[in-house]
């Protein structure tokens, strides 16, 4: 199989320890997000098709609901980045530890989980129908990332994906 190379941000282009990103992942994140934005303003203020699920719950209920949401995934980001880029390693190794033991892509799921927070503070049915194509997108640039390491790292990764799920965190027994 021909070796996929992957796109490294150019800051952290000379480490040897990243496996590679999608050269979409981050303007096509961008993107979404700007997407993401104008569904919600598009939907609160020109077509209201959310008013009668807004009014069905109060503001203050919808806050505390996504809390918890907004927390998660503010771990897993904020852990996820400081295992990945906190300390350069000699060589592309598997991480295990942390985060990196609940998900195998805990960035893009502390991503999804903020989307998730704020449809749940909107309730708007844009947001929600756009937040599913962002779960698709970070499904498609987690996919790419994961060929890319199966070609640098083989059966060690695929050992990997079968321990740790992708994105919907289980808890479990370890083997041994």
């Amino acid at each position: 199989m021909a070796e996929r190379k992957g796109y490294k941000r150019k800051t952290h282009e000379h480490r040897k320890d990243l496996g590679g990103e999608h050269k979409l992942g981050d303007i096509g994140q961008i993107i979404l997000l700007i997407v993401f934005i104008i569904g919600l303003l598009v939907d609160k203020f020109i077509l209201h098709f959310s008013l009668p699920l807004v009014q069905f719950l109060p503001s203050y209920l919808r806050v505390l609901i996504s809390l918890p949401f907004f927390v998660f995934s503010f771990y897993l980001a904020r852990y996820g980045l400081k295992t990945i880029f906190g300390e350069q390693r000699e060589e592309l190794v598997i991480i295990k530890s942390g985060v990196f033991s609940i998900v195998r892509h805990p960035i893009y799921l502390g991503s999804i989980l903020v989307y998730f927070g704020f449809i749940i503070i909107s309730l708007s049915i844009i947001a929600f129908c756009i937040w599913l194509i962002i779960i698709l997108f970070y499904y498609y640039i987690s996919r790419y990332e994961e060929k890319v390491l199966i070609d640098k790292l083989a059966a060690q990764y695929e050992e990997y994906v079968r321990e740790v799920p992708m994105f919907i965190p289980w808890f479990r027994k370890k083997k041994g």
